[in-house]
């Protein structure tokens, strides 16, 4: 009976539907690759890589701030501990001479005809459990007992503290490896992004211009046009504002390195404490501390050596030098170098001194 049966009819329109989704899978594949990385970027204009270029290193700014502000406080936390274990140490040392004192008397008791308790304190091999134990208590003469029952709980109290010094370490050193993290995935991204730049018409880069070159004219320039800060330190408020620009000046074409302080590579932040330091004044690490180092004035009040503040996350800071500019170090792409501060958008500024 089977052979009797009549052929089944193909859709006329099944073809066509699956040779359409044949076509957009492979059209799909070929837009995106199969490696999963997409090919649409290399399209953009040289503005708009310009722009995503601008984007990611202002990112990867942020999260060296950060990384700046987790890496300080670790600091002050290993010292916070190492002056703990000093502490710790200095205690200890009284516990024993304490327990030293009551040797001395126990003995000359014993030698004058009874078993003092503090030679079994002394003959013992676990003298913290005798200390603890009842025994003791009522024995011991109440000078010698409140004297080791005081250093007793007083390194108690600093091993309870040093313990909590270790826990907080531990906790800013995982988040400190974290922005570790999250800078080297912005790393990657400014990586792809320069890549990707590279790979524009030389025609195309010659429009954008290379960030680097650019700014390596630019601090060169200012080098040479400016050798001496000139009026910049004589409109300075204050002589410790004019040695802060006079030290940027001579920084000119330094690079920028994450993390930085001087005296050879700076990051932003970076800079001016090391500009003030140099100065006799103590800057705070991060860009969001040194906001509120000092008196905040207003864009019109400006004076060399005022710090200015950009992005609403008060993300960059560079070092004021009148005439609408300032002393900063910008990125990896650019060493440290005059610019305007209307390059960036303007967040605020704080006078220092």
């Amino acid at each position: 009976m089977a052979a009797h049966r009549k052929p089944r009819r193909r859709s006329a329109g099944g073809h066509t539907v699956r040779t359409a989704a044949t076509i957009a899978l492979a059209g799909a594949a070929t837009a995106t690759g199969f490696d999963g990385i997409g090919h649409a970027e290399p399209q953009l204009t040289p503005a708009q890589v310009k722009a995503k270029v601008d984007q990611l290193y202002q990112e990867a700014e942020a999260a060296t701030e950060k990384y700046n502000g987790a890496k300080e406080k670790a600091e002050a936390a290993e010292a916070r501990l190492d002056s703990l274990r000093d502490q710790a140490a200095r205690r200890t040392e009284q516990l024993n001479e304490a327990r030293d004192a009551l040797g001395s008397i126990a003995a000359a008791q014993y030698r004058g005809g009874g078993l003092d308790p503090a030679v079994q304190l002394a003959l013992t091999d676990d003298p913290d459990r005798y200390l603890d134990s009842a025994e003791f208590v009522e024995r011991a003469g109440s000078r010698q007992a409140t004297s080791v029952a005081n250093v007793r709980r007083q390194l108690r109290e600093i091993e309870q503290l040093r313990g909590a010094a270790h826990i907080e370490l531990a906790s800013l050193r995982s988040r400190q490896a974290e922005l570790k993290r999250h800078k080297k995935t912005i790393t990657g991204k400014l990586g792809a992004a320069r890549r990707l730049m590279s790979q524009l018409p030389a025609e195309d880069r010659a429009v954008l211009g290379d960030d680097g070159d650019r700014a390596s004219r630019a601090a060169t320039s200012a080098r040479e046009e400016l050798t001496t800060p000139g009026t910049a330190t004589t409109e300075a408020p204050n002589s410790r504002a004019a040695a802060a620009v006079s030290y940027a000046y001579a920084k000119l074409g330094s690079p920028y390195v994450w993390g930085a302080t001087g005296p050879d590579a700076f990051d932003c932040s970076g800079l001016i404490q090391a500009a003030y330091r140099s100065a006799g004044v103590s800057l705070p690490r991060t860009t969001y501390a040194q906001i509120d180092a000092g008196r905040r004035v207003s864009r019109s009040e400006l004076l060399p050596g005022d710090l200015v503040f950009f992005y609403s996350g008060i993300s960059h800071v560079g070092l004021y030098i009148g005439n609408g500019q300032m002393i900063h170090a910008p990125n990896p792409s650019a060493p440290v170098r005059v610019a305007p501060i209307d390059q960036m958008p303007f967040a605020g500024a704080t006078r220092v001194v």
